[in-house]
């Protein structure tokens, strides 16, 4: 057993031994693939999406450096008419290549690593090692196995800022083993490669165009397995004791449209961030688990150039509004974002925001995501986004001090801000506007949409987290009603009555907009 080629299982056998949510169900569609022209199989996601979880289960599965078979007994793929033929059957080369991030020449790295390994495996056997490709070959005629290449991370080399040559060069290496008739078809079974970015272009033309491609926003039939569905969040929550809707509300929201072949149709698949959702249950409280990479760290180097008004995108979003991008034109790079559409693009890639074919438009998915990128945006060096932040400070605290005035000019403001549609034409409106006016809310609240109350639904609740003392939010919205309408209906249905176990202060707050005067109103009561 080798470190590159030919690993063993322990590191699979760690996550089953775990509280494991089966989806070796993935190993099946590339069992399927094995022998035919889909044999390149380039699965991109977000970050903690399962994407070294799933690379692991393969090298445990097809590796002949191990036996498997007790690891996968009762597993979904050991149902799977095709377990027998290809358990451990392969030669499996192994990279991750988050573990090159600071090796300055990563394809002189890579050969030279699986050519130790291929002599330490093959000892006292003659290989051409002038090139891995010629190495590899000899490998296959005397084992009799073809390769199965897992290869973890593969745009990590050009995400780091690396020497355009050092690009290159991997990206070269990769079409050596890929793209070169002779050797891949003879010596390659088949090359499940995991990423955040699809894969480069160069012009118009893919560097590596053999592959087939199943990315985040176009998973097809590997989207039950990019993140985790609803019957997986729901078992998880039962054992953990856990709320489904606030794991919902807090995770979900990357609705995946996909070929469904038991129905012969079409359908969307809820799909959960799995990091979060596995670290909430294990702690027992959700939270921000999903921190901020290093990817979106360059991203926010182009919110602080606000490509045709950017910013102005972000914060709808961060208000609750879906916005319009073309993804057709993203060249897949980070370092090459041209428009708001790339940066825009980018962000639905890194898993900020969902995207729906359909509409072509992005939302944000989630709390947690939200709060990231409140976060984000607050820390932007744009003069106009600062002063909005600051403004939205303002707002929370003139809310907590019933100063009804303010609350109103302040959401007014935020409207001429363009944090929504410029002209309302419904409460949805309204409420996008009031939910960017609310920025600042991130730091303090949960914010929750159509509160169930009992006697009807609020339309905004922001719910203090653990041991902030912040007082609880209850925010009814009336477009085109007089004034005193929303706060009315907050009373008359006791929406408060609905947090009677918080404990702590309540506030009830009314917003109504009038189109034909164009003013926003606000009152505010407490509970």
């Amino acid at each position: 057993m080798g470190m590159y080629i030919n690993p063993s299982n322990e590191e699979f056998e760690g996550i089953v031994s775990d509280a494991y949510v089966d989806k070796t169900g993935l190993i099946a569609l590339v069992n399927g693939a094995i022998g035919t022209p889909r044999k390149l199989i380039a699965v991109t996601r977000p970050r903690r999406f399962g994407k070294t979880f799933a690379a692991k289960s393969l090298v445990a599965y097809y590796s002949c450096g191990c036996d498997s078979r007790k690891l996968f007994e009762g597993l979904d793929i050991s149902r799977d008419p095709s377990f027998e033929r290809h358990l451990n059957a392969y030669n499996v080369v192994r990279l991750d290549m988050s573990a090159f991030r600071d090796v300055p020449d990563v394809a002189s790295s890579v050969t030279g690593r699986l050519l130790e390994d291929l002599v330490r495996e093959l000892p006292g056997t003659t290989l051409r090692t002038e090139a891995i490709d010629l190495a590899l070959t000899d490998a296959v005629n005397v084992t009799g196995r073809r390769f199965v290449f897992v290869i973890d991370e593969w745009d990590a080399p050009l995400r780091e800022r690396r020497s355009k040559a050092s690009q290159e060069a991997w990206v070269y290496f990769l079409r050596l083993l890929f793209k070169n008739l002779t050797f891949t078809d003879r010596a390659i079974a088949a090359c499940y490669m995991t990423g955040i970015l699809p894969i480069v272009r160069y012009g118009t033309q893919s560097a590596l165009s053999d592959f087939w491609e199943y990315t985040f926003l176009q998973p097809y039939a590997y989207a039950p397995y990019v993140g985790f569905t609803e019957s997986e969040v729901k078992l998880l929550a039962k054992q953990s004791d856990m709320n489904v809707e606030e794991l919902r509300r807090w995770y979900d929201g990357y609705g995946l449209r996909h070929f469904d072949e038991n129905t012969g149709r079409h359908v969307t698949t809820r799909c959960y961030a799995p990091y979060s959702v596995a670290k909430a249950c294990a702690n027992h409280e959700v939270g921000r688990y999903w921190t901020s990479s290093e990817a979106f760290s360059s991203l926010r180097f182009y919110i602080d150039m606000d490509f045709e008004g950017l910013q102005q995108y972000i914060l709808q979003a961060i208000g609750g509004a879906s916005v319009r991008v073309r993804i057709g034109k993203f060249e897949n790079d980070i370092h090459e974002v041209a428009s708001r559409d790339d940066a825009l693009t980018l962000l639905c890639h890194l898993g900020y925001l969902a995207y729906d074919a359909r509409t072509e438009t992005a939302r944000i998915p989630n709390v947690e995501v939200r709060s990231e990128l409140v976060d984000a945006v607050s820390e932007s060096r744009h003069a106009g986004v600062a002063r909005i932040v600051r403004e939205s400070d303002a707002l929370l605290e003139a809310t907590w001090d019933l100063d009804e005035e303010t609350v109103a000019k302040a959401i007014s403001a935020a409207h001429d801000d363009g944090c929504a549609h410029q002209f309302y034409n419904n409460e949805q409106a309204l409420r996008a506007v009031v939910r960017a006016a609310y920025i600042a809310t991130a730091n303090h609240y949960a914010e929750v949409q159509e509160f169930p109350t009992g006697r009807g639904v609020a339309d905004i609740a922001y719910i203090p987290r653990r041991g902030d003392p912040a007082p609880a939010l209850l925010v009814e919205l009336k477009w085109n009603r007089r004034p005193t309408a929303a706060l009315e209906q907050v009373l008359e249905c006791d929406y408060a009555k609905s947090l009677h176990d918080w404990g702590g202060p309540i506030l009830l707050v009314g917003v109504t907009y009038d189109p034909k005067t164009r003013k926003h109103t606000c009152r505010i009561e407490e509970a």
